[in-house]
This record gives structure tokens, sequence and C-alpha cells, in this order.
């Protein structure tokens, strides 16, 4: 088997791909019609008849690429996806050619070795106890744990699991019961809303927190609220708190949280998914101050950490309520036999489980811890930095000083002058925003993540923002 032509030409492409992109050379965003995409790439004639070596696959990629969204543009700004650090690139070819799971520890050890070690890294960012890499069977109270999934929305069903299982151990057998309810801010991901669905508790289980005029949880307030639901003949299933809101990035007090949680006997879960990555960050960890009250956390690696896509952590502070999550049985995979590393197959969804640990790791490996906190740290100057010249520009109003790499700011008018400005804005190629809604009003929103992008892209961003504000109010008159 050989296929060198072919990764050369890839390796070439991707070099040329990324340099083009770095030097702010063409659209961000490029986004052809279906049909006509389909049609170029040879989709139909290929599966029909492969041969897609050689020249047919250098053009076949070319083509790929050419309608690729160009996250390593400066220009780009739009979402929380990372732009990979070369390495942990690398990772992910190894992973994919290599093809070992880290589910079972007989079908992939280094796999399973590397996802083993992240985790515990992570655990002790946390100030969670990392777990053994040899269990002797001795009782140790509150050991740490975790595993590795593809997401965040797939990480936070897999903590709220681990809450039932410790809630009702007996869900799993008998099924879930229906006095079981989620107390959440409005500002949690949609994924939450997601896992209640999966877990059959119906929407009307998840109530909303009491939160400021910013959608940050008051502690104090938390705790009356919890205490009516309890009079209700409700049992609480979990608290959800944000580390970097999806809208704004914004951090709920979360040791205020944690002890009014475990007052109440009630499990903390923190959707760290944005934001739990300022913990690698001496200047900025406060953001999380007391995270290590919660009972479980997620947190993603594929955004600030510069981790290809998709790698989240679960992580929990006591892994027995991990490890009762998931019950299964399977006689080709559970039986006794010789145990040199670790099976986490129970703590998983998923079965056969790509080994995330690598990407990851190498990803961190380049340049070290400390690199990877200079990284956040530029990235929220930038964002402070770019809240500050959007305070300077008369026609723009900033939603609120940015506490880590997300600014939201608009210009004057209604919601849909803010649409039709981000029409505008990712017609013209040169940059790539998205829009959210806070405090009930839409905004621009720039997702900070290119280690390229500088203020100076975003001066030109702000230009090109009141241009075409101004263009369509002319419009529209």
């Amino acid at each position: 088997m050989s296929f060198s032509t072919e990764y050369k030409s890839t390796l070439a492409a991707l070099e040329a791909y990324a340099r083009g992109a770095h030097a702010r050379e063409g659209r961000v965003i490029n986004q052809p019609p279906l049909s006509r995409l389909v049609e170029a790439l040879g989709l139909e004639q290929l599966l029909a008849a492969g041969g897609l070596r050689g020249k047919r696959f250098q053009k076949f990629l070319d083509t790929y690429l050419s309608a690729a969204t160009r996250l390593h543009h400066p220009g780009s700004m739009a979402h929380q996806v990372a732009i990979p650090e070369p390495m942990g690139a690398l990772g992910a070819l190894i992973d994919s050619f290599t093809n070992n799971s880290a589910s079972i520890y007989e079908m992939g050890p280094s796999a399973g070795a590397l996802e083993f070690g992240v985790l515990n890294w992570m655990l002790g960012k946390v100030g969670w106890t990392p777990a053994p890499t040899h269990d002797d069977g001795k009782s140790i109270d509150e050991i740490g744990g975790g595993i590795l999934t593809h997401g965040g929305s797939l990480a936070n069903l897999t903590a709220l699991m681990a809450a039932r299982a410790r809630a009702v151990p007996e869900a799993w057998r008998d099924g879930v019961p229906q006095d079981l309810v989620l107390v959440a801010p409005e500002s949690c991901h949609y994924s939450i809303g997601r896992a209640i669905d999966i877990l059959g508790l119906g929407r009307k289980a998840l109530k909303p927190a009491p939160v400021d005029a910013n959608g940050r949880i008051v502690p104090e307030a938390l705790a009356e609220c919890l205490a009516a639901l309890g009079r209700e003949g409700s049992r609480i299933l979990a608290v959800i708190a944000n580390a970097g809101t999806t809208a704004a990035g914004l951090f709920d007090p979360l040791r205020e949280i944690g002890r009014v949680c475990a007052k109440a006997g009630v499990w903390l879960h923190v959707d760290g998914a944005h934001g739990a990555s300022a913990l690698v960050s001496e200047r900025h960890r406060f953001r999380l101050d007391g995270v290590e009250l919660a009972d479980s956390l997620v947190w993603d690696a594929h955004k600030m950490l510069r981790t290809p896509s998709n790698c989240t952590a679960v992580l929990v502070r006591d892994r027995r309520w991990l490890d009762g999550a998931f019950h299964q049985e399977a006689s080709y995979l559970f039986h006794d036999k010789d145990q040199p590393g670790v099976d986490v197959i129970h703590r998983s969804v998923e079965c056969t489980k790509a080994g995330l640990g690598l990407k990851l790791f190498l990803s961190l490996a380049a340049e070290g811890e400390a690199g990877a906190g200079r990284f956040i740290e530029r990235q929220v100057e930038l964002a402070q930095e770019a809240a500050r010249l959007i305070e300077s520009r008369p026609g723009l109003e900033l939603a609120i000083m940015p506490e880590f790499n997300i600014v939201c700011f608009r210009t004057a008018g209604e919601n849909e002058l803010q649409l039709e400005i981000r029409k505008r804005i990712i017609g013209s190629g040169d940059h790539f925003i998205s829009t959210t809604e806070f405090r009930g009003r839409r905004w621009l929103r720039l997702a900070l993540m290119n280690p390229e992008t500088t203020i100076t892209d975003i001066s030109a961003l702000l230009s090109e923002v009141e241009k075409s504000a101004a263009l369509v109010r002319e419009g529209w008159k």
C-alpha cells in the first residue's frame, strides 16, 4: 500500500492554503450553491467509478479547499472554532491512520494512555484529585475522573447522566422519575435542552435560574429558587452554571453558586465548554474561582486550547458517579482478562471512540502549558482592545466589556439592520462575523480565535460595518 503521492500533494496544498490565508489573500468565506459544488467535486462519478488518485485527487483537493471556510484568515472572527495548532492536526492524521479506539485499553493502549494523561492534567487544573495509574481497589474519597467526547453537546449529556446516577441510580432500570427538574439560566447552551429531551424529562423539567440583567446567576436568589422547588415536591437533578456564555462569553460567580448548591445538597454542573481554558492562564483563571466546588465540568479543547475539532472533556470531582452513568453488557468486551490499563467505555455514550487525547496532547505539547496561557491572554487582551476601539467610535455601541475573547457590539438601528450588515460583510469576503441575541437585542459578535488577527484587522472590520450600515440605511429610505 502506498499513498506517498497523495500524501505529499495534500501537505503542499494545506501549506499553501494556510500561507495564503495568513497573508490575507482571497475571501474568508466562499459559499457556492450546493448543486454547483457537488458537481465540481465530481461526487457522483467518483463514488460510482472510483479512481481518485494522482492528478484527479489534486483537482478534487483544490476544489475542496477553494470552498472551505478559511479559519486561518485573520478576518475570520465569527465562531468559537479553533485555528488548530499544526501538531494537533498531525495528531488527527496519526489517530485516523492507526484507527485505535480509546474506549477499551487493548484496542488502543497509546490512545488510552494519552487520554488518561491529559484528563489528569485537566483535573489538576480544576483543583480535583487526578486518578492513579494503578487502581489497587482501595477506596479513596473523591478521586476525580473524566472522559473525552466528540463535542460539548455530548459532554453535557454525559455529565447529566452522571448527575442522574447519583440522584436516582435506579433510573437506568426503572426509568426516569417525573419529579426531576434541572435549574439553568436562559443563557445556557442549547445542548442542555437537548440533554433533557434525551433523558426523557421533557422541557417542563427545565426551570429558569434567577439571573441579573446580563444573564448571570444571582446566588442569593438561587438559594430561594432551590428551596421553593423543594417545597413544590421537585427533586433537583442539577444546577447548570456557565463559565463563558455562548452569546457574550460571561462567567457566573461559581464560588457563591457552589456554596449554595453544597448547602442544598444539589449537583452543580459547570458548562465551561467555552471558558474553562481560562484555567490555563494565571492572569485569567480567577474567572473560574470556585470551580473546584462543582461536581462536574465540561471543557472544550477544540476552542481555546487550539485542538482540532472535536475534543471535549467531561470531568467529575468524584469518579464514582461517572462510572455509574452507563450500564451495559457485551460479552465480547466485558469479561475476565489481563488488564494492564484502564477501560473507559462505561463512561461514554460512544463505543468505538477516537483517540482524542493524541490531538489534545500534541496541541499542548508543541509549546507547553505556558504557550497555551500566552495565547489565551493575547486573545483576551485583543478583545478588550477591540472593545475600547468600539467605544471610541460614535456610531457603534458596545454590549459589555468582554470577560474573555467574545466581543458584542451593534450600530444604531433595529435588529434587522444588524443582520443585513452581517449579510453584506460576508458577501464582501474580507471578514466573517456572527450575530447573537443579548439582553433582548441583536448584536454583531466577534469570536477572536485567530492568533494572526490584530487590532488593525478589527479596525478595518469596524470601518466596513459603518460603511455597510450607511448603505443599508440609504437603501431603506
